[in-house]
């Protein structure tokens, strides 16, 4: 039972002692804070075991996945091969825009086309190596798997080669690039 004085005030009756706010615990105690901790080592490990992660740690580590022959047939996206890359693409006379692209990191080279149309294919072959074939599926551009550079000299050549009955109006095109060529 409580009594109110003339101010509408409550008071505790008399003889009763005021009550202790009760003790409050962190948030992250005991089991908040373990289903914390997992969760974020989970998040730390998923990062690590997909291609974002692998995107994450090779910019961490600013190295390429396969340098050298290991590239030979990777993605150059996937490998993280476009960080440093350099281009070859002749100004005149380049009815697909064709390019030749070359990582110094990964020690390989692919070909780009941007003016293609579905069916046409892009070429790219570094001479006495194997040669890569991709074809662009939909919209225009398309880029081939890469080709591991040799050591010392070394001459590219990369082909667009259109669709037979296709809507391309160019003839098959090619360029070639050597290591003294002027990339940019």
């Amino acid at each position: 039972m409580t009594t109110s004085d003339t101010d509408g005030n409550a008071e505790e009756p008399p003889g009763r002692a005021p009550q202790a706010p009760p003790d409050r615990r962190p948030w992250f105690s005991g089991a908040t804070a373990l289903a914390l901790v997992v969760a974020t080592v989970g998040a730390v490990l998923a990062a690590f075991v997909t291609p974002l992660g692998d995107h994450l740690v090779k910019a961490l580590l600013d190295e390429p996945t396969c340098p050298g022959e290991a590239c030979e047939g990777k993605n150059p996206q996937n490998q993280g091969c476009g960080e440093d890359v350099r281009t070859f693409k002749p100004g005149t006379d380049n009815p697909a825009l064709l390019q030749i692209r070359r990582s110094e990191d990964c020690k390989a080279a692919w070909a780009r086309i941007e003016r293609g149309s579905p069916g046409d294919l892009v070429t790219v072959q570094v001479s006495g190596g194997t040669k890569r074939t991709a074809e662009v599926e939909y919209g225009d551009d398309q880029f081939t798997h890469m080709v591991a550079l040799p050591e010392g000299d070394y001459r590219i050549t990369a082909c667009a080669i259109p669709k037979a009955g296709g809507t391309s109006t160019y003839a098959t095109y090619c360029v070639h690039a050597t290591e003294a060529t002027a990339w940019r």
